[in-house]
Formats: structure tokens, sequence, C-alpha cells
């Protein structure tokens, strides 16, 4: 599989990791959109949201179990936005699920 994210995952392609476990490892984004920035993934390759179902819904789960443990690991005690993006249309650069956590200041109320 020539996916990124699993070539991060695995240690082939360096990354700024914050968090690992069984099921979840989460990064440092590398074009930081606000102070905290950080990719949320399961260590399982889901292609995007629309992959999700009954038989691996519980790796998704897993990454929203850790979001606040990263959450309050970096400071986040006021708040943060959890993003994903699905498909060509909402602009998922890579086809492994993922999510953005995104914190460490006010946040625009717009999400365009």
């Amino acid at each position: 599989m020539d996916c990124i994210f699993c070539r991060i995952i695995s240690g082939e392609i360096p990354s700024t990791a914050v968090y690992s476990d069984e099921k979840v490892f989460a990064f440092r984004d590398i074009n930081p959109q606000a102070p905290v920035h950080v990719l949320v993934v399961p260590r399982e390759h889901i292609s995007s949201a629309d992959e999700i179902d009954g038989e691996n819904s519980n790796a998704v789960a897993a990454v929203f179990e850790a979001i606040p443990k990263i959450a309050a690991k970096e400071g986040l005690t006021n708040g943060y936005r959890v993003v994903n993006n699905c498909g060509e249309d909402g602009c998922q650069s890579v086809k492994h699920i993922h999510f953005h956590l995104l914190g460490g200041k006010k946040l625009s109320e717009k999400m365009d």
C-alpha cells in the first residue's frame, strides 16, 4: 500500500508524534492552520468517512476517545475543533481517514 499516513504510522516517514497507542497515532500537521494543529488517525487503514462500517467503526471510536487526551496534553483547556475532510469536494488530500485537531486560539466561526 502506498498510503503516506500508513508509512508515517509505521515510522517509514518521519513525523512529530504527539500521541500513540495500539489503535491511534497523532502527529503535528506540517502546514498548521492554528497554533495547535494535530492530525489524529486510526492505525487501521480506512480510506475516508464514506468507508466507515460496522467492522471498522471501533477504530474511529478509538480516535474520538483519544482526542480529549491529546487536547489536554496540548493545553487546549478552553476548547478546540475537530474536522474531517471527505472526498474530493471536501478537500480530502490523503485517502486515509484523519481528523484535524485545531486549537490554541479563538477560532473563526466560519468553516469555509
